[in-house]
């Protein structure tokens, strides 16, 4: 396959020649400087500079050495680096209809067809429906009230695996984030084990990831190579798309499907699907934007949280005060003869504050999808030409030491008001994306990330593996790509006592 690493940066020269002196004779004075960046190298711009693993840590550079909007051209594209909560809010928030649309991803979107997906959508009247539709659905925490008996459920059926197979936690994960959001996309009660759709979620949003990773492939930069004979050297990553659009296709339609044929045979339980076919019959295209917007769903959901909560188990091994004091408030709220519910969050500001901590420690989605300008803007005193791609380094904000206090450090209580002292700003104002574009399944990940962390805090005892009388600390390492887990790791995971074994065995 074609990736930037593939190139030598002699083909990359030639290739940008002709784009480089056609720019030299068209290119007019701009209105006002653009901002501040790496300088650009002779015929090939910035291509050097840009960063394929790990970006938001080169991105994080250049905002200490440039401020909080940085620049490069990669073959006159444009593409601005925002390292800072407040220039995202005032260029993506506050100037929201310039700045919602999407880039035209040629590997991702146009060749393996993620640009049908929500995230991927080009801003306009597509967008309004499908975000129309999730906010009918899910778009609130009351909205979400309908859906908590299943996040319940589910969760409690997660403790039964993780008891019975606790080497195996990361594959539970993944089991019960797809069990949630299949019975709420779609209505489907997943299998025990090896389920088809969980499966194809899986290898679908993994191949999402690795399609629209940052500088993964040089089709991206040099759209024309999509146009390169299959068989020609170096087109190898047209096969591999093509065998990415295959996966994608069957993940949407397969479950759409499944949704119709029990509403024919008047079987279909509630769902996010269901309720948007019920009662009409659709045009070609309602039915496109139907079936697209519940695979957006099921794809959204798949990973993004797999992540948060893989993540969760990785901050408890690594740092037991935090557990303890979690655990302890638990057991005076809830006790030890229930399991917590959806009813004690309010009563549990730690437990809370917790989960708020996981979401900023682990960025899931660290340098989020970036998002294009429609129009000309001078921004802060800066050009930002129209098509310009705007990547928020939502890593650094979570990281960010002018916004949290010794960052690095893991520690709920930032988020807990004590005397003199307000709490620090929410995470969930700034992982889940800006503007427009602001993930709209937000409080769905939101409330199982906080279901996950109550009921397994409520039963189990995470520590640190001891092998061969040696404790082994797990490695903090974050994967590269648009949604980033962190690095599998070992943990011991055991009950807190008979009552909780008891608790975890009773029926779900």
């Amino acid at each position: 396959m074609l990736t930037l690493t593939d190139i030598t940066w002699i083909d990359v020269g030639l290739a940008g020649v002709g784009i480089y002196l056609v720019k030299q004779v068209l290119t007019q004075k701009t209105p006002a400087p653009f901002p501040p960046g790496p300088p650009g190298r002779p015929l090939v711009g910035n291509i050097p500079d840009m960063p394929q693993v790990k970006p938001w840590l080169t991105f994080t550079e250049w905002g200490k050495k440039y401020g909080d909007i940085s620049h490069v051209e990669v073959l006159g594209q444009h593409i601005m680096v925002l390292n800072s909560v407040k220039t995202a809010i005032e260029m993506l928030e506050k100037k929201s209809s310039v700045y919602s649309d999407r880039p035209v991803l040629p590997m991702g979107g146009e060749l393996v067809g993620w640009k049908n997906t929500l995230v991927l959508l080009p801003y306009g009247d597509h967008l309004r429906e499908y975000r129309k539709n999730f906010h009918r659905v899910i778009g609130s925490r009351a909205a979400m009230d309908i859906y908590q008996p299943i996040e319940e459920i589910e969760t409690h059926r997660f403790l039964k695996r993780v008891l019975a197979k606790p080497d195996q936690l990361q594959a539970h994960v993944r089991h019960t984030a797809g069990a949630i959001i299949l019975r709420i996309s779609h209505g489907y009660e997943v299998k025990e084990n090896n389920d088809p759709f969980v499966d194809l979620a899986d290898l679908a949003v993994d191949q999402f990831s690795k399609s629209t990773a940052t500088g993964a492939w040089m089709v991206d930069i040099m759209p024309s190579l999509a146009k390169l004979p299959d068989w020609l050297p170096g087109a190898g990553f047209k096969r591999v798309a093509r065998e990415w659009h295959e996966t994608l296709e069957e993940m949407v339609a397969a479950p759409y499907k499944f949704v119709k044929d029990q509403m024919a045979a008047g079987t279909a339980p509630k769902s996010f699907t269901s309720n948007l076919l019920e009662g009409r019959t659709l045009s070609a295209e309602e039915d496109h934007i139907v079936k697209w917007s519940a695979a957006s769903l099921y794809s959204g959901g798949a990973d993004t949280t797999v992540s948060a909560i893989y993540a969760f188990f990785l901050a408890m091994t690594l740092f037991p005060d935090a557990q303890k004091k979690a655990q302890a408030e638990i057991d005076a709220v809830v006790g030890p003869d229930r399991l917590p519910s959806f009813g004690d969050r309010d009563s549990l500001p730690y437990t809370e504050a917790l989960a708020k901590e996981v979401l900023r420690w682990n960025a899931v989605v660290p340098t989020a999808i970036p998002h294009r300008v429609i129009e000309d803007d001078i921004h802060d005193g800066y050009y930002i030409p129209k098509g310009s791609l705007i990547i928020p380094n939502i890593w650094f904000m979570l990281n960010d030491p002018r916004t949290y206090a010794n960052p690095s450090e893991f520690n709920p209580d930032r988020f807990l008001s004590k005397e003199g002292k307000e709490p620090e700003t929410d995470p969930r104002t700034i992982c889940f994306g800006f503007g427009r574009r602001i993930c709209p399944g937000l409080h769905l990940a939101d409330a199982s990330v906080w279901m996950s962390t109550a009921m397994s805090l409520a039963v189990f005892d995470i520590s640190k593996v001891v092998e061969n009388g040696v404790e082994i600390t797990p490695e903090v390492d974050p994967s590269s790509g648009t949604i980033s887990h962190p690095k599998p790791f070992k943990c011991s995971i055991k009950p807190r006592s008979a009552k909780a074994l008891s608790l975890i065995q009773e029926d779900a």
